[in-house]
């Protein structure tokens, strides 16, 4: 068993967030050791979802050379699907939605999020990516939706 996975989900308790991901893929994208990297995050309060969430991150020799040592950009990018029989659990129903995913993106200051909002008049979950930053807010986000073919409670 690799460090990495016995030291991830120490620090994802430690810092409470509300799922998991497990690395899927790792695209290398230039010499410099850039890498696109795709992680699966399963809902926990929505059985049978799983979200793909993918995000640039930065190499070593690209955070020598530009600076800005301790940030990867708040690109991001995600697909969502129905894996199995969607069970929902107890849910925020409002149009702020829940968090359902956290990872930092840098030291202090940001952190790439998935939320989940319910749209009761369409029967349909919204997963939305995006970067939370203290000071400076992005506008680079990307959606999917899983239809709830079934009515829910």
């Amino acid at each position: 068993m690799s460090f990495k996975r016995i030291l991830a989900p120490a620090i994802a308790c430690a810092l409470s967030m509300p799922a998991f991901a497990d690395v899927v893929g790792n695209v290398d994208v230039d010499w410099l050791g850039n890498d696109i990297v795709v992680e699966a995050v399963q809902d926990p309060k929505v059985k049978g979802v799983t979200c793909h969430l993918s995000y640039f991150e930065r190499g070593l020799i690209d955070r020598l050379q530009k600076g800005n040592w301790f940030e990867d950009p708040s690109n991001s990018s995600i697909s969502c699907r129905q894996t199995g029989p969607i069970e929902i659990g107890d849910i925020e129903r409002d149009n702020e939605g829940e968090n359902v995913f956290s990872e930092r993106r840098s030291i202090i200051f940001k952190t790439l999020r998935v939320k989940r909002i319910f749209d009761a008049k369409n029967n349909t979950l919204i997963y939305i990516s995006h970067a939370r930053d203290v000071q400076n807010g992005s506008a680079k986000m990307s959606m999917s939706t899983v239809p709830l073919y079934q009515p829910t409670q």
